[in-house]
This record gives C-alpha cells, structure tokens and sequence, in this order.
C-alpha cells in the first residue's frame, strides 16, 4: 500500500536535504549519527540522482538559480519541497519490486509531474521503523527555473512560468495522490485508497509523538525491571488515541445523541455540534479537538448512522416473541401428542441464502419458500386490515457535483462522497441534503408500486450474494447491478429505449413527474396541500401556476354542480332562476288605433307631417 506525504522546508542550506538522504540520521532528534571519532555514518543501501543541475551539485545549482531570479532570500520563504512515496513492505517479496526499480519510477515521476525544477531524487531500502518499505524522496526547489506546460493540478498562469514558484495546493496533493495510485496500479504493486479519510487519521506529528512517548515508556520499564518492581503501563497512549477510545465505547453503548453527550460528558468530554461539524473538549484543553482530526469514523455522519444502528438492534432485542399455543384435542386424541402450531401472528422471513449456507438441504428450502410467501402475504393483510399504508421518507438527493461545488457546499449538507472509477475525473457523484426543506418529505405508495420494489429487493439481494464481495452495497435501492448509484442520465437512456420499443409518444422522462400532479389533482378534486405533499414543492403557488388549466377544468365542473344543486331548486332559500326573455312578434300596422293617437296628440300628427313631407320626392 504506497503512501504519499509532503513536507516544506524553510531551511536555507540545500546541502542539508543531501545530507540527510546520503547519512544516518537518528529518527527522534533528526540529528546526524556519529560514528567513535565524530564522523558521519554512510548509509548503507540507497540510489540517488539529480535532474535539471547540469553538472552541478543539488545545493549549488538551487542556489544559483535562486539568485538568478531573485527568489528564496527571505527566510519565511519556502525555500523547497520534499516528497515521500512510501511502498508496502510485501511489494519486495510478492511484486519484485527492488532499490532499483523503485529508484527510476520516482525518477519517472518527478520528471513527470514537477517539471521545470531543480530536483533530487533517493531511494532507500527501509525506513526507521525497519519494516522492509522501500521507500522514494523526491526533494526539488521551490523556483521553477523552465517554463513547463499546464498540468492538471496547475490553476494559475504563475504555475507555469519561469521563475515562479511551486505551490502544493489541496488541489495538487489530490492529483499526485491519485497518480500514485495509478502508478502502483500499473506497476501491479499493492495500493490502498489515498484520495479518501481515514477511519483514524494519524497525523506526522501524533506519529512522532507516540513513538517518543514509547520510547521514554520502555526506559521506564527497564528501570523498574532492573528494580525488581512490576511495570505499571507498556503501552503508551496520546491524549488523541485515548479520546479515540473513550468515543467509541460511548458510540458503543448509546442508541440516541443525548445519550452519546451523556456517556462522554461522564467521562469529561463534551461534544460540541457547529454547522454540521463535531468537535470534542477533553478537560485538559481549552481548544475542542475536530472529528476530522480523529478521523472519519468520528465525524457527524458516521456517529449518527452507529447509534442508529445501536438503536435498531436494541429494538430488535427488545420486541416480543411470539407465543405458541397448544392445539386443542378432543377426548379421542388425548392419548396422542399434541402438536404446537403457531398463533396468526406475523412471523419472522427466514433467510434462505443463510440456511442453505449453513447446509439446510431442499426440503428445508421449500417449505422456507412457502413460509415466506405466507408471512408476505399475513403482512399485507395485516396493512390493509389496520389502515397502514407502504411509505418511503425522502431526505437524500443523488447528484453529480464538482470538487468547487463540493467544498462549497461543505460536510454538512453532504452525505457520501462515491469513490469514481477513475482517478483524474473532475467531478464527484455525492449523496446530498435537498435544496429545500419541504423536499425532505414522507411519500405514501401504491400497494402494487410497493410489491414491485419488494420483488426489486428480493433480486438485488440474490444479485449480492452472486457477486459477493464485487457488489458494492451502499445500501441503494435504485443502483446498478454492480452496486454503485445509478445517475439520472442512465435512467433518461433506459426510459428512452423502453418508450420507443412501447410505440409511445415522445417525452421527457421528467414530464412524468407533472403527469403524476395531473392525476393527483383530478383523482383528489385540487387539493393542493396534499399534492404539494407529494412533489415536495417548495411553495403552494407552483403548483396553482403550472397546473392552473387543471383547476379551471374542475371550476367549469364545479359551475355546472352549482347550478344542479343551488339554482334548480327553487324553493331553496327563495332563489329564483331569471326569466329568460320571450320572443317578440313581428310588428302589424293598426290604422284605427293610429288615427286615434294622431287625434289624441296634435304634436304627434304635426311631427309625422313633416316626416312625410322629407321623405316625398322633390318636384
């Protein structure tokens, strides 16, 4: 498993890096070992090169290149860069990996990813602890004395240039980590996961600090042995490690958070929460210790996710059993042996992958077949005769971000970060928060939608026990058979090849959602609140503006229901309908009744007069 580690120095003397490659060092004190007359000790074993010195010495050419440009001349500069590829002990023996061929793959390396810099590279057989790791330092300036072409870790133009310096950004560790990895993939040398935490991260410094600690420990014991008095401790602790311990035996025993605080608090550590973050104060310090300086398996997530855990197998312990009655027998049967049949109750679903495993034969298989079916359907029977309905909580969102995107939206708001299959890609698929609190929401579902997820599950679980350790479970119901998250694009090629074997009309897969507020709206006669229940809709206003000619078709119903309940009953509340207007005759002249009103008004016989004498013909 190579490892990867980066150390600035501020050290002006170059020669002291050469130094410290080519001569025994002590591993507390970093000072040099002396031999009897005060001479330095030679290493034994390594291999050592330089690249873009000339013919220079390593210190001399960083010198000079420094006073060429004028950089490197204060003493809070960062003067150079060491980095340590670190193998595993077994790549010796099982992958032939040698002095020599670790030494040209950190060349390879160096050339490869810090062009551009003064750089010495040195190979050494084993490390202090003397575990057999073969082991690569890379040690280059800090200026850039050639112009080199953007690399993927660069993200300014300075990066490039001549005369600027080296920057081992968070960005840059990730790239180098990951073509460490690449490289002992290629190589076919073992590798662990060095772009994602560690269960418990130990820093350099912790590292240091238990190996001194040890090291004063051990003296200790050795002068009480040669006393003759018992050895108090053996092993020694840092203040890091024991809060280790004493979080996991909290984590062990609690079931709720409050519990959790409550357990730490008794032993002095108080759990401190701040945007999605949890630190811990031990009693010691003033300055609460992060979870991400624990490691991963202390952070938020994976505290709550343990304690639900805790609290699941508790409830498990505590649910009754069911009890058996005996069946009853007539006077003809006493003399037998009466038989135990369980009651009506729901039974557990036996495990038949397990059983079989445990070498059950066929017989057993069947009737476990037949059992489960009937507990099934007891359990859906049980629902429907006490009102329950299948339901499923929503309160994660499946997404493609990028690496910004997921520093901005830091560890509260993300729940998993998927490992990607390959290394260099830019992007992450993360499990997330939704963006909205009402999208965090219980949706109830059709009884058939929820036999077709069990029978779904019941796939997926003969799928996992297939692949074994190949399936990767991150507890997904919606995944690919491999076990990794499906991503919307897979499910819009899937929808569209079935839609066109269908015959069906062409639509996006994302119209189903509005098809699905269509029928709600009319099943359940506009109600809003409950259909914004189920689209996790932030606001009302979205649903009455996108799905308003859904509403006006119910208002034409509901004028037409009116008129059939209100206004055709007449005697409702005294109400009458309006009178439609009759039909006019057509007009007919009546001489008498004229000449009586043309007597009866002489204006009128005078205005008529001359009326007929306008429209007479002029002569």
């Amino acid at each position: 498993m190579a490892t990867f580690k980066h150390i600035s120095s501020k050290n002006a003397d170059y020669g002291a890096a050469e130094q410290y490659l080519t001569f025994e060092h002590d591993e507390f004190t970093m000072k040099p070992t002396l031999d009897e007359t005060g001479r330095l000790i030679l290493r034994e074993d390594y291999r050592i090169a330089t690249l873009n010195c000339g013919k220079e010495d390593f210190a001399v050419a960083c010198m000079r290149a420094n006073l060429r440009y004028g950089k490197n001349q204060k003493r809070e500069d960062v003067k150079s860069h060491h980095y340590i590829i670190s193998f595993d002990p077994r790549d010796a023996a099982d992958n032939g990996l040698t002095v020599d061929r670790a030494q040209a793959l950190g060349e390879e390396f160096c050339a490869e990813h810090f062009p551009g810099h003064q750089a010495i590279v040195c190979t050494h057989p084993d490390g202090h602890n003397h575990s057999g790791n073969i082991h690569v330092h890379i040690v280059i300036n800090s200026l850039r004395i050639e112009e080199v072409p953007l690399l993927p870790y660069m993200d300014r133009p300075a990066d490039t240039r001549a005369g600027c310096k080296h920057r081992c950004t968070d960005a840059a560790m990730e790239y180098f980590k990951a073509e460490v990895m690449e490289m002992c993939y290629r190589e076919n040398l073992y590798q662990i996961d060095l772009l994602h935490g560690s269960k418990n991260r130990i820093t350099e410094r912790e590292y240091w600090a238990q190996k001194k600690g040890q090291a004063k420990l051990d003296k200790e014991n050795a002068t009480l042995a040669a006393e003759g008095q018992p050895a108090k401790q053996t092993k020694f602790e840092t203040d890091k490690a024991k809060l280790r311990q004493t979080i996991r035996n909290a984590m062990s025993e609690a079931t709720t958070f409050d519990e959790f605080s409550a357990l730490l608090l008794r032993q002095g550590v108080i759990v401190k929460e701040s945007r999605g973050r949890l630190s811990y104060l031990t009693p010691d310090r003033t300055k609460p210790i992060t979870a991400r300086k624990l490691g991963d398996d202390f952070n938020r997530a994976a505290v709550l996710a343990l304690l639900e855990q805790n609290a699941h197998r508790a409830a498990e312990k505590t649910a009754p059993i069911p009890q058996y009655h005996t069946a009853e027998t007539n006077r003809t049967e006493r003399g037998k042996t009466q038989k135990i049949a369980p009651t009506g109750s729901i039974q557990r679903m036996v495990d038949r992958a397990a059983k079989r495993a445990e070498g059950k034969g066929i017989g057993y298989d069947r009737w476990a077949a037949v059992h489960n079916l009937k507990q099934m359907a007891a359990t859906v029977a049980a629902m429907e005769q006490y009102g329950f309905t299948p339901d499923v909580y929503i309160d994660k969102e499946l997404t493609r971000a990028s690496k910004r995107a997921i520093e901005t939206l830091g560890e509260k708001d993300i729940y998993y970060i998927f490992t990607p299959l390959m290394p260099n890609t830019s992007t992450r698929i993360i499990l997330k928060k939704p963006k909205t609190d009402s999208s965090i929401r219980k949706v109830w579902l059709p009884k058939t939608l929820a036999y077709i997820l069990r029978e779904w599950k019941k796939s997926q679980d003969e799928l996992k026990g297939f692949l074994g350790d190949e399936y990767q479970d991150f507890d997904l119901v919606v995944a690919l058979p491999n076990g990794r998250p499906c991503e919307d694009r897979i499910i819009l090629k899937e929808f569209a090849k079935l839609r066109e074997d269908a015959g069906l009309p062409k639509v996006v897969f994302h119209s189903l959602r509005h098809s699905s507020t269509t029928y709600k709206l009319k099943l359940n006669h506009g109600d809003l609140k409950a259909t914004q229940g189920d689209t996790g809709h932030a606001e009302i206003d979205m649903i009455t503006s996108i799905y308003a000619h859904i509403l006006d078709e119910d208002r034409k119903v509901n004028a037409q229901k009116f008129e059939t309940a209100f206004y055709a009953k007449p005697d409702l509340r005294n109400v009458r309908p309006p009178e439609e207007p009759t039909k006019s005759e057509p007009a007919t002249l009546d001489l008498e009744s004229l000449v009586e009103q043309l007597q009866k008004s002489p204006e009128l016989a005078s205005a008529l007069a001359a009326l007929i004498a306008a429209q007479a013909p002029a002569k």
